[in-house]
């Protein structure tokens, strides 16, 4: 199905994941459920991992055998700007797993480009749907954890890209509206350690996750490229999880802003966040990160790092 065909539904996400949350408990069917934080929290784009990074665990509460729900919702503040994600995902007996997410940036110094002769409205945004898929291929991460065998599961993400008054910015670099990411994921779960590390290998074309476009114009590179992105979690208690991530990521408008004579004004660095999760209760996890997402567009925010705060929260049967 054509992501035109979508958009309109997607555009109510918002208030579909606050009626989800609300009649959940109704029409969920996992009933045993997961060891808490075993299933992951819910990553921007969606699918079950860390904040930044899918791990091959199948979010929600569901087991073998059984249909899990989740709703999400995700707020990420830097020093020049704001992400909102809201998200659903939808688990079927532990084996395959379909998300969909809604990102919102806010892009405010992006109206700095009006001095290049561009007409970016103030207060300009993204957004960007993601359709994600996940499939576990082998192991299972709580069965197998006294042994050296992970969980590994393959995921694709379908993203599409609203620019509105930022479409000819797209344009000029040459980047496309829509993309589709490929991964690869292995979990290891040390259970008795309380140890947790994952490893994903993604095949990508997107710039800053694809909030930017997919791809660049040459000399910049159209091609999609291998990126990969890790994660530690250690359990403090079987409720309360620490961790970090890095999630590598391709650099692909750079040499677009040096051939402009921008010089460095389209670099990308990686991202990465420090985390703690909370499980208050087995349906309800809650998620802080400091996050450092490096230089996003550094010509407009005067070469600023972008750090800042992550909070999640995710309610799930």
């Amino acid at each position: 199905m054509a992501m035109s065909a979508l958009s309109p539904s997607l555009k109510t996400l918002p208030g579909l994941t606050l009626a989800f949350c609300m009649g959940l408990s109704g029409v969920a069917h996992a009933e045993s459920g997961k060891l808490l934080l075993t299933g992951g929290v819910s990553t921007v784009e969606g699918a079950a991992g860390g904040g930044i990074v899918p791990w091959a665990v199948i979010g929600t509460q569901a087991t073998d055998g059984e249909i899990g729900l989740s709703a999400n919702f995700n707020h990420l503040g830097t020093r020049d700007y704001g992400l909102k994600t809201y998200g659903l995902t939808l688990n079927l007996r532990n084996q395959v797993e379909l998300s969909v997410a809604q990102q919102d940036f806010s892009a405010g110094p992006a109206t700095a480009l009006n001095a290049l002769g561009f007409d970016v409205q103030s207060g300009p945004h993204l957004k960007m749907d993601v359709l994600g898929a996940k499939l576990r291929l082998a192991g299972d991460a709580i069965l197998d954890s006294d042994t050296l065998m992970p969980q590994v599961a393959v995921g694709l993400q379908y993203k599409h890209t609203q620019a509105g008054s930022l479409q000819p910015v797209f344009n000029f670099l040459g980047v496309r509206n829509s993309g589709t990411d490929a991964y690869v994921s292995a979990t290891k779960l040390w259970l008795a350690q309380g140890i947790l590390f994952n490893a994903t290998l993604r095949y990508t074309q997107a710039n800053q996750g694809g909030l930017l476009g997919f791809g660049a114009a040459a000399p910049g590179r159209r091609s999609a490229s291998l990126n990969p992105e890790l994660s530690v979690a250690y359990l403090l208690r079987k409720d309360l999880a620490v961790g970090a991530e890095y999630r590598f990521m391709p650099n692909n408008l750079e040499a677009v802003g040096r051939a402009a004579g921008l010089g460095n004004a389209l670099r990308q660095d990686d991202w990465k966040d420090l985390f703690i999760a909370w499980a208050p209760q087995r349906h309800v996890s809650l998620t802080a990160a400091y996050v450092d997402l490096g230089r996003i567009v550094p010509g407009v925010t005067e070469q600023r790092r972008q750090r800042g705060w992550y909070l999640s929260g995710q309610v799930s049967y």
